[in-house]
């Protein structure tokens, strides 16, 4: 089969950008021929912004362009390939397939954004009228999201969606994300000077505030016994936690590690996962966490519900800073590693493999219909 993807960057990552990576390599293992369509497909998208607001208003002018001659080229670009069943990611409105990766709008809603910051920006209103075109018209013939929370979601906001909508999870890189053993987690905790009794709570996520950083350092007053690592933010939202931390007065155990690259090593050297968070598509990080063989405690968005099971790979809490702050303690007083095979065995069906077979059927039943089209 040919596949195109359509997706602003296609690289190796977390995001649009490295679900649709780790598809390509899936489909191309599994004898698919993939080409891309990209921000390099289409003239006029690079800007050498040097300042914030540069960058901010380079990022507004290749969403609006990918959305209007990225469109056109890629139907150009797929009029070329009539055998190719297409993916499209985000940004362009075409494609046989669109798969959702989140709500800019829910997202900003979860934050708790006002009303006017939501709505007050002009590219806000673009996005939301060209979502509202792609999914209440005849663009897809199918729409894919991670979960069936997501689903509820995309109704809510957009109303009758008029492609039928199929649940297909991301997936994860089970090799890479494994329990680690002796030696791996202790060379994980050397690097990180943590002492043998330590018990660390890690956090993972970009937007600190809509995640929940507040419900954690707020948690931690009343988990005396736990040290929270922090991975990922703005430089401004790292300053408010530290500052909110040190009012609290557990600054002393709240470590800011700022983004990383390669979190593997701080997730070996974790006793648990926890995540706040107030909204999220998928959250595929609480599934790598779990790979990892480390208990979760997260609040029932994305995914979590679905892999997720109290007392068997961690616990689903309220976004309550004492509920979290208990479940904490709870996972604190096991013996380490204790929790690994009820955490692994519960995404061990989560593979890419697993994910791209799910899209490789629903392409070839798209594939068929096409055909029946075709001969009518």
């Amino acid at each position: 089969m040919r596949i195109v993807q359509i997706a602003p960057t296609i690289v190796p990552g977390r995001g649009a950008p490295g679900v649709a990576w780790e598809l390509a390599r899936a489909f191309r293992e599994a004898g698919h021929q993939v080409e891309s369509f990209t921000y390099a497909s289409v003239p006029g998208m690079h800007f050498d912004a040097r300042t914030r607001v540069g960058r901010r208003a380079a990022q507004v002018w290749r969403s609006v362009r990918f959305s209007t001659r990225g469109t056109t080229l890629a139907r150009e670009f797929l009029a070329a390939r009539p055998d190719a069943v297409s993916l499209c990611h985000n940004t362009a409105v075409v494609g046989d397939v669109f798969i959702d990766h989140g709500l800019v709008s829910e997202a900003m809603r979860a934050h708790g954004d006002s009303r006017w910051r939501r709505w007050g920006n002009p590219h806000r209103w673009f996005i939301h009228v060209r979502e509202r075109r792609r999914l209440r018209g005849a663009t897809h013939r199918a729409i894919v999201v991670p979960t069936s929370a997501e689903r509820a979601v995309l109704q809510r906001v957009y109303g009758p969606v008029r492609a039928p909508i199929e649940v297909i999870p991301h997936g994860v890189d089970l090799e890479r994300f494994h329990p680690p053993n002796d030696a791996e987690r202790a060379d994980a905790r050397a690097a990180l000077h943590l002492a043998p009794d330590d018990r660390v709570a890690l956090f993972i996520g970009h937007d600190l505030e809509r995640k929940g950083i507040r419900v954690l350092v707020d948690a931690m007053v009343d988990a005396p016994t736990v040290l929270l690592l922090v991975i990922g933010g703005s430089r401004r939202q790292i300053e408010q936690a530290r500052r909110h931390a040190s009012g609290a007065g557990v600054e002393a155990r709240v470590l800011f590690l700022g983004p990383q690259t390669d979190v593997v090593p701080y997730l070996r050297a974790a006793d648990m996962f926890v995540f706040p968070s107030a909204y999220e598509s998928s959250g595929l990080v609480v599934a790598e966490a779990l790979a990892c063989g480390i208990p979760v405690i997260a609040t029932p968005v994305g995914i979590a519900p679905d892999i997720v099971t109290d007392g068997v790979s961690g616990y689903l809490a309220p976004r309550d800073p004492r509920v979290f702050a208990d479940r904490m303690e709870q996972i604190a007083e096991a013996e380490p590693g204790s929790w690994a095979s009820g955490a692994r065995n519960s995404v061990a069906n989560l593979s890419w493999e697993r994910t791209a077979a799910g899209y490789i059927g629903l392409m070839e039943r798209i594939a068929q219909e096409r055909t029946i089209e075709e001969g009518l």
